[in-house]
């Protein structure tokens, strides 16, 4: 199995959090929205590439083409504007962009235009505003990112998204328009107990979340993510590629939430991988060498100690990880097969950080 994930609006920035791709089997990761062109995105896919950072090959849109008001906005007024913004980006290395609330059709479609010159991905986000997506649909946007406001999605819907070739990544934990779906986990199993994620995750950071948490009816979880789910489903049986973004809310574990989420509404369990797999490749045009185990692409790999065609919460079931032909176990994080490297220590797990704050405070289990 070859998952890859399109992560949305997130920062990766620590080592652990890299780690954790591996350890949940993750060896890809679309890099959808970063404020800080050079430290986000970029130079950690070349720190990867270069074997001086272990994680997910990550492809980056960089800046974001944000239109509302604020320190980070994108004027785009013509079309030179656009085709500057991403003529920028793509010199860094970005083979999308995000079109992020551009409050203008016509600013949009500046953007796609100046997009397709260039043989650019645009991958946009409509910030919950249903005809603002529907829109990017009809303009011929590579997919929508976040779930549409509407929950229940009809045949008018059905049917123009079918036409196009417009991917969905709904982004289910995050739900727009209800109790986002992350929610859902942390109410129904006690995250703080997970020994693999915290074995690369300091304590304090899951503990902030996952012991005080929000109870709820789970008729709040039937109305929103379960019911964007439903749809999601629908939309597959009618040709839409809908793909899994975990937005980052968990790194490593909230991927396999997303899957599971995918799963409530409706689709078999074959469908949900491919929504993790196969899709997202093709999404970000690389159908040729990643998302399925094929003679002639990449050496991607997870080896599971159950089958997620049983169960769909088997996936998380992650024993050994292999990218690019280089095999991990995932219960130490090093490497092994050709060649024997042992994982480096974490901050935390040294004594050169600062005392200040305890970092490591009942971590791993530790409640004495």
């Amino acid at each position: 199995m070859c998952m890859l994930t399109l992560e949305l609006s997130v920062r990766i920035e620590s080592a652990e959090a890299m780690e954790l791709f591996y350890q949940f089997g993750i060896r890809s990761h679309h890099h959808t929205r970063s404020l800080f062109q050079f430290r986000d995105g970029f130079s950690q896919s070349e720190m990867v590439k270069a074997g001086n950072m272990t994680g997910p090959r990550i492809f980056s849109t960089g800046w974001i083409l944000y239109g509302a008001d604020g320190d980070f906005k994108t004027v785009i007024n013509k079309p030179a504007d656009a085709s500057s913004a991403i003529a920028r980006t793509s010199a860094f290395g970005a083979f999308s962009v995000k079109s992020y609330n551009q409050p203008r059709r016509e600013q949009r479609q500046m953007v796609i235009d100046a997009a397709r010159q260039q043989k650019i991905n645009v991958v946009p986000e409509g910030g919950s505003f249903f005809f603002h997506n529907l829109s990017m649909i009809l303009d011929g946007h590579t997919g929508i990112e976040h779930n549409l406001p509407v929950a229940t999605l009809h045949d008018d819907v059905i049917k123009l998204w079918s036409a196009s070739k417009t991917g969905y990544t709904p982004t289910l934990i995050v739900n727009y328009g209800s109790m986002t779906g992350e929610n859902y986990f942390y109410q129904k199993s006690n995250v703080w107990e997970n020994e693999k994620l915290l074995k690369y995750t300091p304590r304090f950071v899951i503990d902030s979340r996952a012991r005080h948490r929000i109870m709820i009816p789970d008729a709040e979880y039937e109305n929103g993510h379960i019911l964007v789910s439903k749809s999601c489903k629908k939309l597959a049986d009618n040709g839409v590629k809908v793909n899994l973004g975990a937005h980052g809310q968990l790194q490593g574990l909230g991927a396999h939430w997303e899957l599971w989420m995918l799963q409530q509404g409706g689709m078999s369990n074959m469908q949900a991988l491919e929504c993790a797999t196969v899709n997202g490749a093709y999404y970000i045009g690389m159908e040729d060498d990643l998302g399925s185990l094929e003679k002639g692409k990449l050496a991607d790999l997870i080896v599971l100690d159950k089958n997620p065609l049983d169960d769909i919460r088997n996936s998380e079931t992650v024993s050994f990880t292999m990218v690019n032909g280089r095999f991990y176990d995932t219960a130490t994080m090093n490497e092994i097969g050709n060649y024997d490297v042992k994982r480096g220590k974490f901050y935390w797990e040294n004594s050169k950080y600062g005392t200040a704050f305890p970092w490591h405070l009942h971590s791993h289990g530790d409640e004495d």
